[in-house]
């Protein structure tokens, strides 16, 4: 990955690279090198990993990109040393056609992967080392869909392109570079290892193999997905410990779908007992989703939520819960799949800021079970919503958990493409975990 020397230079012309030269040079083997052990496990199986997977290798992609821009910008203020008078006239040739391909290559993959991330109908924010957001390539995301569609499609290729024309200019580079040095005698690899003459081959060896450890290494370390914080403003435990599943945020959002009903119990007879309120400890509550996507699962929850409780066993009739859920507080556990979820394809979060469910009925199942029958508001369209759920009052404390399914193609969540249930499915599953106290 040398740069393009000039043929013809002085007597007094430097025979090795400057420092800066040398140093951008080995970080951007060393972050090639990773890159094409990640790239051997994109094929791999979908969920958690994989998509860290895919994270990472953005993040290291527009990392070369960078380093390569900056390279090029030293060899135009620093001219590189000539390429030794011993090399024939085609060999310098050949080296030149080498040096520009890495050039092509060092700017064309990450630019390839940029623009297909950018086309992707998935919308997957790029967050580079899941720190800091990368935008997509102005103007893409804003494509019509067939347009869109097509982009994706010419980069993807390009992209594949390129990985295989990759391998070969490696080989070529290195190949070239041990000829030279070791064959012809040469210098080729002294001007990029600035070490003794004695000390040069095992200095060769050292850095051929940390290049391949760097591969290797890439290709069986286990990644997981940056853990996104709850807000401050509350600090909730999700219902599920499953580990959530680093894909794009389909319809996260409560969506109504008829929760089946029980066999017929009497509903409580109206009673003169006043319910209690009763104030929720958020520390230890939650409000969380389950989605099913084509890639795997969806854990999320919402870190910003009200909960108006009035509530008696004795006093069903008289009983009343209303729930507002800031809908922007939606959380997956990975920055990276929390992009789309405010998008007019989703939640809306511009003209629908807040959800809602008022249930101002109450059924008494059996024991500590009990139904919440009411409304659920979400993204302007109202559905009646029925949520089954346990209670435990031990003394001023109350322990509450309910779960339901609920459609997210009755609500208009998923808009677009996203309107078939291929690889989003419609059913959603919304879990609540309570624990308040009697006022």
């Amino acid at each position: 990955m040398t740069d393009i020397p000039n043929e013809t230079a002085p007597s007094a012309a430097p025979t090795r690279y400057a420092r800066g030269a040398i140093l951008l040079h080995w970080a951007i083997a060393a972050c090639f090198a990773f890159q094409i052990g990640l790239g051997w496990r994109m094929d791999g199986p979908r969920g958690a990993e994989t998509f860290a997977v895919f994270q990472l290798h953005k993040s290291i992609g527009i990392t070369i990109l960078l380093l390569t821009l900056i390279r090029l910008g030293w060899r135009i203020a620093n001219p590189p040393p000539p390429f030794p008078a011993t090399m024939k006239v085609w060999e310098r040739w050949l080296a030149h056609a080498v040096h520009i391909g890495f050039y092509v290559l060092l700017l064309g993959l990450p630019l390839t992967g940029w623009l297909l991330v950018s086309a992707s109908r998935t919308a997957i924010p790029t967050i580079l080392f899941g720190t800091i957001p990368w935008p997509h390539v102005p103007g893409v995301p804003g494509l019509a869909p067939g347009a869109r569609a097509g982009v994706e499609e010419a980069a993807e290729l390009g992209h594949q392109v390129l990985v295989y024309i990759s391998y070969l200019v490696i080989a070529l580079h290195i190949a070239g570079a041990l000829k030279h040095q070791f064959l012809d005698r040469g210098d080729d690899i002294a001007r990029m290892i600035p070490v003794p003459p004695r000390a040069l081959a095992a200095a060769t060896l050292g850095a051929i193999l940390a290049v391949a450890g760097l591969t290797a290494i890439a290709s069986v370390v286990r990644l997981t997905p940056a853990a996104t914080p709850a807000p401050a403003t509350v600090a909730l435990s999700p219902v599920s410990e499953t580990a959530p599943a680093a894909v794009p945020p389909p319809a996260a959002a409560p969506s109504a779908a008829p929760t089946p009903t029980p066999s017929p119990t009497p509903e409580a007879t109206p009673t003169q007992v006043a319910p209690s309120r009763w104030t929720v400890r958020r520390a230890t509550s939650s409000l969380s989703f389950k989605a099913s996507w084509s890639e795997g699962p969806v854990d999320g929850r919402f870190g910003t939520w009200d909960a108006t409780i009035l509530f008696d066993p004795a006093a069903l009739d008289a009983s009343s819960v209303k729930v507002t859920i800031d809908m922007a507080s939606a959380r997956t556990g990975n920055a990276d799949t929390e992009g789309a979820l405010p998008d007019d394809d989703w939640f809306a979060v511009a003209t629908h800021p807040s959800a809602t469910f008022a249930a101002t009925r109450f059924r008494h199942r059996s024991g500590d079970r009990y139904d919440a029958i009411g409304t659920l508001s979400l993204r302007g369209v109202s559905r009646p919503l029925t949520l089954p759920f346990t209670l435990k009052i031990d003394g001023d404390v109350a322990t509450m958990t309910g779960s339901t399914t609920i459609d997210r193609i009755s609500f208009g969540v998923g808009q677009g493409e996203w309107t078939a249930t291929t690889n989003v499915k419609a059913g959603v599953t919304v879990s609540v975990a309570i624990k308040a106290d009697r006022q």
